[in-house]
């Protein structure tokens, strides 16, 4: 019997394209940051920062830690000074963002159908951004914490490990307190939702647009999920009529 229901958030219970989503945010955070850090010295160490999270194995440091010891260093300036830029950019920058992005049909409807049966809930959304972040997202996806109480809201403070391998999803289980089998990841990401999901044993359901409109990420390629573990594929609506019979 299903017991979790694993949610993506960009591209699947938000529409949010990151080929205009990530040039505007570091658009905004380089402005943010020009009195400190050059915007093409900033990309670099973001990328490294980014990079050193994604190494995470989910056994040590959290991905927030990670990031921190090689961004910081790597520009000659301590946290003390640029931690106070980057809680403001969350604060008054990044809500400028909402408008790149709009609620995806059916989500609040889908995660509502989720959380029947005593079904734990959870956003497993890459955990690179702060919670802040996290949660203005889902705010603007409709689904604001203060509407759902999700068992876990995955973000870069509360996990030791990224979408980049399946030491992630392991951490969730372990978090949950459930079987791989007991739970299903729902997403768009083919690399990052589907994948490293099955890997853990986890059931996933592919979501390709309420449409049916395939998935801008990478399908299936060389890398295909077990068809056991491949539950479907379509929109969220297909996913709600779905969920009372798993």
């Amino acid at each position: 019997m299903l017991k979790a229901v694993l949610f993506d958030l960009d591209d699947t219970l938000l529409i949010n394209n990151m080929a205009s989503f990530v040039p505007a945010y570091f658009q905004l955070l380089s402005a943010a940051f020009a009195d400190s850090v050059p915007a093409e010295r900033l990309f670099l160490e973001l990328t490294r920062g980014i990079e050193a999270m994604d190494a995470n194995d989910g056994s040590g440091s959290s991905n927030e830690d990670a990031f921190k010891a090689v961004f910081y260093p790597a520009l000659g300036l301590c946290r003390e000074e640029l931690q106070p830029v980057f809680e403001r950019f969350y604060i008054e920058e990044f809500p400028k963002l909402r408008s790149i992005t709009r609620p995806m049909p059916g989500a609040r409807g889908v995660v509502e159908q989720a959380f029947s049966g005593d079904r734990q809930v959870v956003i497993a959304t890459n955990p690179v951004f702060p919670r802040v972040a996290v949660e203005q997202r889902l705010d603007w996806a409709g689904l604001s914490v203060l509407d759902f109480a999700f068992d876990l809201v995955t973000h870069i403070e509360n996990m030791h490990a990224t979408k980049a391998g399946s030491a992630y999803y392991r951490e969730i289980l372990s978090v949950l307190g459930r079987e791989p089998q007991e739970c299903l990841m729902v997403g768009d990401d083919w690399q990052r939702d589907m994948v490293p999901a099955a890997q853990m044993g986890i059931p996933v359901f592919w979501v390709t647009g309420p449409e049916g409109v395939a998935s801008p990420w990478a399908g299936p390629g060389d890398d295909p999920v077990p068809e056991e573990l491949l539950t479907g594929r379509g929109s969220l609506e297909d996913v709600l009529s779905m969920l009372p019979s798993i």
